[in-house]
């Protein structure tokens, strides 16, 4: 004996998180960073037949402090990089990345010193999409996988403990010639 069954019909328990993640990854608004042939196939994904418009996209974001994703399409050169971390910087927390292709998730076969290799050297990256270029069926997936990931973000001190948690765990994992060390008088 529970307290949902002395509840009456029609009352639905949740929690605030729940109810505002639910909201949260039915509207996102995306920013396209198209650079390179996966654009093409980013703006693809908005064509009526595969349409992200079903899950909440129905406006992309011509302006930086409107959206709350930016799908980074293709290679960034070191002159476009400060750019894009300017447009990042713009836009409204809370904000998401898919670095969508080789390319922006690892600087694909242009290993030079005019290319970035992996737009996660610039912007904090959620979802990494590899392909070249991935179709927009996998663009869809990984959009399906963000919204997985902004319904289930921990919200107030509950996400500051995560955070504190994935700092820690990132110390951990850093070598020990990167560790602070301790000096000893």
């Amino acid at each position: 004996m529970g307290l949902e069954e002395k509840l009456p019909s029609g009352v639905i328990l949740t929690t605030v998180e729940q109810v505002l993640g639910l909201a949260r990854k039915s509207s996102v608004w995306p920013a396209t960073f198209g650079l390179a042939c996966c654009a093409i196939e980013m703006m693809a994904t908005g064509d009526p037949r595969h349409d992200f418009s079903r899950w909440g996209m129905e406006r992309a974001s011509g302006s930086p402090r409107q959206a709350d994703l930016m799908i980074v399409a293709g290679r960034v050169s070191q002159k476009m990089a400060p750019v894009l971390r300017q447009i990042y910087d713009q836009m409204a927390s809370p904000k998401w990345v898919i670095a969508m292709g080789v390319c922006a998730s690892s600087g694909g076969m242009f290993n030079n010193y005019a290319i970035v290799q992996g737009v996660d050297h610039i912007v904090p990256v959620d979802v990494y999409l590899p392909g070249c270029p991935p179709r927009p069926e996998m663009l869809l997936d990984a959009i399906l996988k963000l919204h997985d990931k902004i319904q289930n973000t921990k919200m107030g001190p509950h996400r500051k403990k995560e955070i504190e948690e994935l700092e820690r765990a990132r110390l951990r994992q850093l070598p020990l010639l990167e560790q602070p060390q301790q000096v000893t008088s």
